[in-house]
């Protein structure tokens, strides 16, 4: 469906500022779209509707990699999970207080932090990606997805000693590279 969607632009600026949208925020909407659903599968539903309401949208997107931007493609996701939210409780039978939806929107946080905090994620989810696969997977296993040391032992076939060990490694290198990043930024 993406894939039909990128051909169909009517100009190449657009079907490159598509394309540049999903390699760069694909990941953090997930992230947020995860945050208000708790669910994986329901999350990729959310990133997948709020990729086709961009597409709809791609001239209202002059520079994607501005703040605003960011903003406006972190907005669209998070509305698309709310609804998504709103619709699988009304399924469950259950009523949706208002007030208790905002929190889930926003968190109390306002927009701008919000965005600053995302940009702040996405450098991160980057930086993680430059781990090795093994260190990749173990962290990710543990701070993404909340596996105790011994749940991703038995996974990935590894004694829980050595799990903590990979832990330990990945962090000291994500710190690392935190650092080379940060320095090479200011």
């Amino acid at each position: 469906m993406l894939f039909i969607m990128v051909l169909s632009f009517s100009s190449e600026i657009d079907r490159d500022k598509f394309d540049l949208i999903y390699k760069k925020y694909r990941n953090l909407m997930l992230h947020k779209a995860y945050d208000i659903l708790k669910d994986p599968h329901l999350a990729e539903d959310a990133v997948s509707d709020a990729f086709l309401r961009i597409y709809k949208n791609i001239r209202k997107i002059s520079d994607p990699l501005s703040n605003q931007s960011v903003a406006f493609i972190i907005t669209i996701v998070k509305n698309t999970a709310l609804t998504i939210y709103r619709k699988a409780g009304r399924a469950r039978g259950e009523s949706i207080d208002s007030e208790a939806l905002d929190g889930v929107a926003d968190g109390g946080i306002d927009v701008e932090s919000s965005v600053i905090a995302d940009i702040e994620a996405e450098r991160i989810y980057m930086l993680i990606d430059g781990l090795s696969e093994r260190n990749r997977q173990v962290f990710l296993l543990k701070y993404a997805h909340g596996y105790s040391h011994g749940e991703i032992g038995k996974m990935l076939g590894m004694a829980e000693g050595n799990v903590t060990v990979t832990l330990h490694r990945a962090k000291k290198v994500l710190m690392g590279l935190l650092r080379e990043n940060t320095n090479a930024n200011d």
